[in-house]
């Protein structure tokens, strides 16, 4: 018996950072985005899977010193000197330029940058065989069948969602999702999902051709169709610009035309997509006030549809509208804009007073023929990528 314990505690030694790699694997797709503690003025959250990476850490350190696995100097040394710029620029800026006000959440940036790529430290020096490296892929492939089969009874059975999407959902709810809601499957966001499933992709398809299994083939079709229900419209042209010129590349023109002919059968089969790519820009007569430059886009605002953003070029063409309909809507807009604005302030109108307002805002708008974009493109144009231009300069 002790011999027996020796043997499997020998073992154990030997292969705990292989063990701890395959959990990895499957823990970082499949566990849900459950919150262990939130961090002060973010909403995102420290979870189970930092805590499993700081143990892989430890262990890795300890059979380091054992001298039980080596690491590859050539990448530590340009990891090291990215890390190093990296918690330069967080020390210089919270200490120095006083920028980052938040002092740790500039650290905590600076220390994810380690907790992600110290993972591929640890993946290289453990593969050292052929054998290995493909048993390490089939794990992963496997991890994201049951990540699709989780999508499909998300989307049809009713299983509950953890999304981090808002301060609110990330406090770890279950969600339900609703029928033209987007599936997120185990990950925080449909975004997410969508950009795993394309940067797997390619994998998955250079794994067929090279096994010749045709349940591979049909991973990547369940993979597409899952991608379709996630509605994202970015990760799908990354899909679109990544697999086909990359089965081009490979020399597979059947593969290319019956992939194409999936990817356009099931795109037609989603509403939810195809409706989002048909309002990325839509041509509407919008209100704007020439002094202040505020935008009110008349429109109903429902779950199904993606609204138009503020973002606009104007056209002059004229465009057919219902002026009454439209006035109606205008009015709607600017109302709730008013009793918003009123409930920030801590102000209780009366219906007079709340009229007068709207009467006021619109006697200042002047109609505005335009191509306009959705919300979510507008947020990007005008927020997100100006603010990482400026950062970046």
């Amino acid at each position: 018996r002790m011999k027996k314990l020796k043997n499997l505690f020998r073992w154990l030694d030997n292969n705990i950072l292989s063990i701890l790699i395959g959990i990895f694997i499957f823990l970082i797709p499949l566990y849900p985005k459950l919150p262990l503690r939130m961090v002060n003025y973010t909403y995102i959250a420290v979870r189970i899977e930092d805590i499993f990476i700081a143990f892989l850490f430890i262990v890795y350190f300890i059979q380091l010193i054992r001298k039980k696995v080596a690491i590859n100097k050539k990448f530590l040394f340009l990891f090291a000197l990215y890390w190093a710029a990296v918690f330069l620029s967080a020390f210089f800026n919270i200490f120095v330029t006083k920028i980052i006000y938040i002092s740790h959440l500039g650290l905590l940036h600076a220390a994810r940058r380690v907790e992600y790529m110290g993972i591929f430290l640890i993946v290289l020096s453990i593969v050292k065989t052929k054998k290995a490296f493909f048993r390490y892929i089939a794990l992963i492939l496997f991890s994201l069948l049951l990540v699709n089969v989780y999508a499909v009874g998300q989307k049809f059975i009713g299983w509950p969602a953890v999304q981090t999407m808002n301060p609110e959902y990330a406090k770890g709810y279950l969600l339900f999702l609703t029928p033209e809601a987007r599936v997120s499957s185990t990950f925080a966001g449909h975004y997410a999902l969508a950009a795993y499933l394309v940067f797997l992709m390619p994998i998955l398809l250079g794994y067929y051709f090279l096994r010749k299994n045709l349940y591979y083939f049909f991973l990547a079709i369940l993979s597409i169709l899952i991608l379709v229900f996630t509605a994202s419209r970015i990760s799908y042209g990354a899909y679109i610009i990544s697999v086909f010129p990359f089965l081009l590349f490979l020399k597979k023109p059947k593969h290319f035309v019956i992939l194409l002919l999936i990817t356009v059968v099931l795109t037609f089969t989603s509403k939810n997509l195809t409706s989002r790519f048909s309002r990325t820009f839509q041509v509407k007569q919008i209100f704007v006030n020439q002094s202040t430059g505020q935008v009110v886009i008349p429109q109903h605002m429902t779950t199904k549809e993606v609204p138009a953003g503020s973002f606009y070029i104007g056209i002059n063409k004229p465009i057919a509208t219902d002026q009454k309909a439209q006035q109606i809507l205008l009015d709607e807009r600017i109302r709730d804009e008013v009793r918003s604005a009123a409930r920030s302030l801590g102000e209780k109108l009366t219906r007079q007073e709340e009229n007068l307002r709207v009467t006021s805002i619109a006697s200042k708008l002047k109609p505005v023929n335009t191509i306009v974009s959705d919300i979510s493109l507008a947020t990007r144009l005008q927020v997100e990528w100006p603010r990482a231009f400026q950062a970046f300069l």
